[in-house]
Parts: C-alpha cells; sequence; structure tokens
C-alpha cells in the first residue's frame, strides 16, 4: 500500500509541475504582460518550487520504501538520467525565477510596470527549452517502469 500511495503522489505532483510551466508558458508573452500576469507568474513560479521540493521527497520515499526497493534504482543509468534531466530543469529554472521574482520588485515599486518585450521574449525562450528538457523525464520514467536500464 505504501508503494501505491507514494507511486500516487509522485504522479500527481509531476503533473502540477507541467501544468505549472505550461501556465507560466502561457503567461510569458509579449502580448499578455502586464503587472496583473507578473504577479500570476510569481504565484505559478512560487508553487512550481514548491512542488519541485515536495517531488524530490516523495521521490526519494519511493527509493527507499517504493516496492522495487534502492537497489534498483541505484544501479540503473537511466534512473540517473531521470535525475540529471530533473537537475538540468532545476539549473534552466534558476534564470526565469530570478527575473520574475526581480519584476515582483519593480511591480512593487510602480504599480504599471511591465517587463521589457525582449526579455519577456528571451524568458519565453528559456521556458521553452526547460519544457523540453522537462519531457525527458517521464520518457526515463516510462523505460525504467520497463526495466531498461536495470541489469
Amino acid at each position: 500500500m505504501t508503494d501505491l500511495v507514494l507511486a500516487i503522489v509522485h504522479h500527481l505532483i509531476v503533473f502540477g509541475i507541467a501544468s505549472a510551466l505550461a501556465a507560466e508558458l502561457a503567461l510569458m508573452r509579449p502580448a499578455a504582460m502586464s503587472p496583473q500576469t507578473v504577479r500570476l507568474l510569481g504565484r505559478f513560479d512560487a508553487a512550481y518550487g514548491i512542488m519541485a521540493l515536495a517531488i524530490l521527497v516523495v521521490g526519494f520515499l519511493r527509493v527507499q520504501f517504493g516496492a522495487k526497493g534502492p537497489d534498483f534504482y541505484m544501479h540503473n543509468p537511466v534512473f540517473w538520467a531521470k535525475i540529471g534531466a530533473f537537475a538540468a530543469v532545476g539549473l534552466i529554472s534558476i534564470r526565469p525565477t530570478l527575473r520574475i521574482l526581480a519584476w515582483q520588485k519593480l511591480a512593487k515599486a510602480d504599480a504599471a510596470f511591465v517587463p521589457a518585450l525582449d526579455e519577456v521574449n528571451a524568458l519565453r525562450r528559456t521556458m521553452l527549452l526547460e519544457i523540453h528538457v522537462f519531457a525527458l523525464i517521464p520518457i526515463f520514467a516510462a523505460m525504467m517502469a520497463r526495466g531498461i536500464g536495470y541489469s
């Protein structure tokens, strides 16, 4: 039962992360940018950060207490590829998070603040890269679930 609950929570958090990333990308458009959008971006990015931490905790619990046991994961190169993809997504997300935080600070000082269009476009490209790397995570998960990489 523990394995089932951990798997369910793990999957729900992953879907939440994907949703937060998609929402941020949808908002990160020059045509949609407004002071309200800056606030919404901050909320979605905060939720994204919380869920990223939660997935680390739940993932660790799955490795330790899941049905497959730690040996399945620790010696599986596909698991490490999945962890690498997750780490890459985390590193890529630093720049958007820092910019969104800076925008929020500017928006607090100036209620009419709107980020420069070139900055929005650059951040959108970074977020597209982030989402594309994020897509590797379920690919590696599906490979692991089928025993690929485990010897």
